[in-house]
């Protein structure tokens, strides 16, 4: 299994606006083959001091798929191409993570 962890800095006040673009592709996305899980996230509310606070820009794109081949389909697909597309000038930032279980 490969787990994915896309951070997206959203310029200033764009933050909603990536996001219902995800929320569109979700289906898309989900339905794919190899996807075992794929959604956003961003800061819980009223936590505690023991938290992190990403920050009121940050998205949290929290993945697993079912090998590198599912993955690399999956950047690769169309619905990822006009995702993109809808959101490069929404974007200041964006790193992704991709981890190998070390159990």
């Amino acid at each position: 299994m490969v787990h994915v962890i896309a951070i997206i800095t959203a310029k200033s006040g764009q933050r909603n606006a990536i996001l219902e673009a995800i929320r569109a592709n979700l289906a898309a996305v989900r339905a794919e083959q190899g996807c075992i899980e794929y959604g956003p996230a961003i800061d819980a509310q009223d936590v505690g001091p023991f938290q992190t606070k990403a920050g009121d820009d940050v998205i949290f794109v929290i993945e697993k798929w079912a090998d590198l081949n599912a993955l690399r389909a999956h950047a690769a697909a169309p619905h990822m191409a006009a995702y993109a597309a809808k959101v490069k000038d929404l974007i200041a930032s964006r790193v992704i993570h991709v981890l190998s279980s070390a159990e």
